[in-house]
This record gives C-alpha cells, sequence and structure tokens, in this order.
C-alpha cells in the first residue's frame, strides 16, 4: 500500500496594513483567513511580519495601551478564526520583572488557541530599519510545527537573510522554510530577495514561502512580491506587485504544484505601480479629499499630476498654474494641456501681483543691491503662499513636485517648491522621471498622451529668470545622476568616484552641493523610496559636519 501524500494547501495574505489599526488589520487578517479556507481551501494561511500592528509602528510599540489592545485583538483571531491554521505578526510583550520587553513575534492559532510562537532572531538596523530600537532579539531555535503531515519552519523577515535560522529549522526536522516579512520596495529589491533565497535553498535544500506586505506607509513602500521556491532553487510561484490578495499554493510530497509565476515588470512599471500606490495610501489613510499641486508645464508636475489623478481619480485632484513674468507661453499652454489629458481640476493663479508686493515691501532694505536668487526665491515662495492658502481653504493635500537629483543637490526653494505635505518623486532621479513619463504616456491611446511630448524633449527650467534652464546651474543630468548614485547611494568618496571616469571638479562641487543642502532635506516633506538609499529615514547625516573628501 502506498504511502499517504504528504499534502499542505498554503494561502499567502499579500495584505495591505494599517500602522495602529489593529483593530481594522485584524478584521483584514479575519476576511482573508475565510477566503483561504472556503474559497482556497486552505489550511494553513500565513499573514506578514507584525501584520496585527502594520510595520514600521515606531513608537507607537511604547503607548501604554498597546500590549492590551494587541491582546484583544489575538483573542479576537482566537475566537473567530476556525477550521484553518493562522500565522499572524505581532509585538509581543512580556514583563520580565526588570520591565517590560517587546519581541517581533509570530503566532501558530489553531483550534482556538496559540500552537506555537516563535521570535525574530535577527534585527535589522541599517537602511530604514530601527528595530533594535524597540525589540529584543529572540534566542530560540527556529519554530518548527506540523501542518497536513509537513514539517514547517517558521522565520521572520530578516531571519532569512542570514544563514543560521535556515540552518536551525533544518536540522530540526522542517521540510519546508516559511517566512513572513514587511519587506519595503526599491528597483533592485527583488533580484535582492531571490539571491538571498538561492543562498538558503543551496545551504539547506529546502523548499521557502515568502509572504510579504504591500501598500504605503509615509515614506516607506511595500510591494507584495510574496513568491515559493522549490528545492532547487527555482521560482514557483510569484504574487503580483502592489496588488493586495490572497494567494493559494499546493505543497505536495516536497514540490510546489500548478503555481503561477507572474511576469516581470519593466523597471519603470514597477516604480510608476509603487508610486501611485504611496500617493493612494497617504492621501487616503490620512483622511485629505484630495491633492493640489503646482502645474508648472515641465515634465516633473506632469509626471506627479499623471500619478495622482491614477491614484485618487482626476475628480480629487487640482492642478494649479502659478504663471509668473518668466513663465513661457508654451509652458502654460502645456499645463493646460496635460489637465485637460488627464480630466482633472484647473485653475490658473499668476504670481505676479504677490511678487511685486513682497519687492515692494521689502525694497527700503534691499536698496542698492542688485536682484539675484532672492527674487528668484520670492517668486517660489508666492506660489507656496497660494498653494498652502487652497491647502488649507479646501483641505487638498499639496504634492510638491522635486525629484531627487534637485533635492541632492539643494536644487529647490525652501518654503517654496518643497512646500506641502507629501512628495511623490523625491526618491526619483531626472533621468528616470523622463522614463517614467515615456512609459505613463504607453498606458494612452497614442494620439492622447497625458505629457505632451514636447515637456519631455524641451530643456527641463524653473523659468524664476531669463531664459532660465536647468544647465545654466547644473551638469546635465545624464552625468549628474550617475555621480550622484555613487555619492548617495553607494557612498563613494570624491577620489574614488573620480578614479570612475568623473572630472574631479565636478564631483567636487556636485558633493559640496549635496553637503550645503541637507538642512533643506531636513525639512522636506516625506515621499516614497524607490532607491537603494533614500534622503530622509534611510540617510542620516549631520546638519553640521567637516568631512572633506570622504
Amino acid at each position: 500500500m502506498a504511502p499517504t501524500p504528504k499534502s499542505l494547501k498554503l494561502a499567502l495574505a499579500q495584505l495591505n496594513l494599517w500602522v495602529g489599526d489593529v483593530e481594522g488589520n485584524v478584521q483584514k487578517i479575519i476576511d482573508a483567513a475565510v477566503q483561504a479556507r472556503d474559497e482556497l481551501h486552505a489550511d494553513l494561511l500565513a499573514t506578514p511580519e507584525l501584520s496585527l500592528i502594520g510595520y514600521p509602528p515606531d513608537d507607537l510599540l511604547l503607548r501604554s495601551a498597546m500590549p492590551r489592545v494587541i491582546g484583544e485583538g489575538v483573542q479576537r483571531l482566537i475566537d473567530e478564526v476556525q477550521g484553518i491554521t493562522l500565522i499572524v505578526g505581532l509585538p509581543e510583550y512580556v514583563d520580565d520583572g526588570e520591565g517590560r520587553t517587546i519581541y517581533n513575534a509570530a503566532y501558530v492559532i489553531r483550534d482556538g488557541r496559540v500552537i506555537a510562537r516563535t521570535r525574530k532572531q535577527l534585527l535589522p538596523n541599517y537602511g530604514v530599519f530601527d528595530e533594535r530600537r524597540h525589540f529584543r532579539a529572540g534566542h530560540q531555535p527556529t519554530l518548527v510545527f506540523e501542518q497536513g503531515g509537513v514539517r514547517v519552519g517558521l522565520c521572520i523577515c530578516e531571519d532569512i537573510w542570514g544563514p543560521n535560522p535556515a540552518a536551525a529549522a533544518r536540522a530540526a526536522g522542517a521540510e519546508l522554510l516559511l517566512n513572513i516579512n514587511a519587506s519595503p520596495f526599491d528597483i533592485g529589491k527583488t533580484a535582492d530577495r531571490r539571491r538571498v533565497f538561492a543562498a538558503r535553498v543551496a545551504e539547506t535544500g529546502l523548499p521557502i514561502a515568502y509572504v510579504n506586505s504591500v501598500g504605503g506607509q509615509d515614506d516607506v513602500l511595500f510591494d507584495g512580491d510574496s513568491t515559493a521556491v522549490d528545492g532547487t532553487g527555482h521560482i514557483a510561484f510569484a504574487a503580483p506587485l502592489f496588488e493586495e490578495g490572497v494567494f493559494g499554493l499546493s505543497f505536495v510530497d516536497g514540490r510546489w504544484q500548478h503555481a503561477e509565476v507572474r511576469e516581470a515588470l519593466p523597471i519603470e512599471a514597477a516604480v510608476y505601480r509603487g508610486l501611485v500606490q504611496s500617493v493612494r495610501d497617504y492621501v487616503n489613510r490620512n483622511g485629505f479629499p484630495g491633492a493640489v499641486l503646482g502645474l508648472s508645464g515641465g515634465i516633473d508636475s506632469a509626471l506627479v499630476a499623471a500619478i495622482a489623478a491614477d491614484a485618487l481619480g482626476p475628480e480629487r485632484v487640482w492642478g494649479v498654474s502659478l504663471p509668473s513674468r518668466y513663465t513661457a507661453d508654451m509652458s502654460n499652454d502645456d499645463a493646460r494641456l496635460e489637465a485637460e489629458a488627464l480630466g482633472i481640476r484647473y485653475s490658473v493663479l499668476p504670481i505676479e501681483p504677490a511678487f511685486e508686493t513682497f519687492s515692494a515691501t521689502l525694497a527700503p532694505l534691499f536698496e542698492g543691491r542688485a536682484p539675484d536668487l532672492t527674487e528668484e526665491n520670492i517668486q517660489s515662495r508666492s506660489r507656496g503662499v497660494l498653494l498652502m492658502a487652497l491647502s488649507n481653504k479646501f483641505g487638498h493635500v499639496v504634492l510638491t513636485t522635486g525629484n531627487k537629483s534637485e533635492m541632492a543637490v539643494g536644487y529647490s526653494t525652501l518654503y517654496g517648491d518643497m512646500c506641502g505635505g507629501f512628495a511623490p518623486i523625491k526618491d526619483v532621479y531626472k533621468t528616470l522621471v523622463y522614463r517614467l513619463a515615456v512609459y505613463r504616456n504607453s498606458l494612452a491611446p497614442a494620439a492622447q498622451p497625458v505629457i505632451p511630448e514636447r515637456v519631455i524633449t524641451r530643456p527641463p527650467s524653473a523659468e524664476l529668470r531669463h531664459e532660465q534652464k536647468d544647465s545654466d546651474s547644473l551638469p546635465p543630468y545624464e552625468v549628474l545622476d550617475p555621480l550622484l548614485e555613487l555619492y548617495v547611494e553607494q557612498q563613494l568618496s570624491i577620489p574614488e568616484i573620480v578614479a570612475r571616469g568623473f572630472d574631479e571638479a565636478t564631483v567636487k562641487r556636485v558633493a559640496m552641493l549635496v553637503r550645503r543642502s541637507e538642512y533643506k532635506r531636513r525639512q522636506a516633506p516625506p515621499g516614497p523610496k524607490v532607491t537603494n538609499r533614500a534622503f530622509g529615514r534611510e540617510r542620516r547625516y549631520p546638519l553640521t559636519a567637516v568631512y572633506g573628501d570622504i
């Protein structure tokens, strides 16, 4: 008589969870469990890391009521999830007699009780992560439990990035490694994850199931990318990027059965989807009725307007043209054409009256001094005042339109074009902005691009003085962006960058601009991370420091 096959029907819940909304997250987990049980006929449902509270919870973990709220959430799951085994991520509070300790934990809930629990062993403290601020590392061996005759090793996020937890699971008899995550997106993250999966499979021979969060959380973006890998390292399943869902998999006698793999997305498609997701979640979760932005006729504001319209619907987006004496007729025409193509609300508010009033007010103190950058910034700040007035009166959040190239070197005006509540493209280099604009146009009918072709092809300009172009102040973006990637993201020294073939004077000038602009970036609104080192949470430099060529 043939032995009964070991069979596990697993569901991966790729969920968009709200930080702090324990009650809402619990309901979302319950709904996922019902779907997994009744529609997918799953035996086991895995939810993401810290799914009960959302990620990253930061100092919300320290609120005095949080242990009680988490406990109530766990109890509700115990009471209401029946007929399926559930894995839920949560902060676990332990009073050890010397104070309260918090672990990043996962519970296995079955038949109305917690049958097993584990604690994250490897706590990341780099990039956007700051887990050692709040959590203590778990030191018990990797949890192995049985479901459907299959011995499952359960670990949490970073635990799969090092060899020891997976090796411990293998040593304890695991036949499948299940990894729950809140893993942020960046352009190269899918490839990074797959390299890690390949390494763990090569070391242990264990198949892997990986489930991840999806959605935007302030300046962090989660892409999902939930994945199943077989014992040879082959990708057997990959969930869509930036799509919430519950996905069913069958694991029979050590192999994945009939799984599907999504097609890999081009970089432009993945980044654009992520930016849309981040704007949608930020605006909706913070209760804004819509978004307003300055629509200049340039490529940055055109791209942000398209992102906002796709995220919120055109009826919730308001583009405002704020022309000055230096604004070209072409720019005014293009701003109008962009608004019409997207179907968003459009208004024109000339800034000349405000600029003249500010200039007249300051004239006695400026007497004898020639116009300079000051007058350029007054124009930009006049626009900021008007946009914030609309925000205050109508409740819309102001979306800033600066890109990473500009933010890096300070080619922006504090309290002017930096004024706003959310910055969708602050981590997008200018050269990628152009690629994203072309990509967005590719989604529209050929005869109806949402971004006019000449907006993409004309030389960029801030239009704050006569015949101004970005290239008057900065190296060409084709030079600047690769240089910034080496200096900001790879953190190479000036001599190392020069050795890569860049002009020494240009490198020194750009490095000086990056350093001098730190105080501006510290005051910039949040925006989604898409590169491997974003300004803000991920890159923390002193405002006042001397560090030469390093």
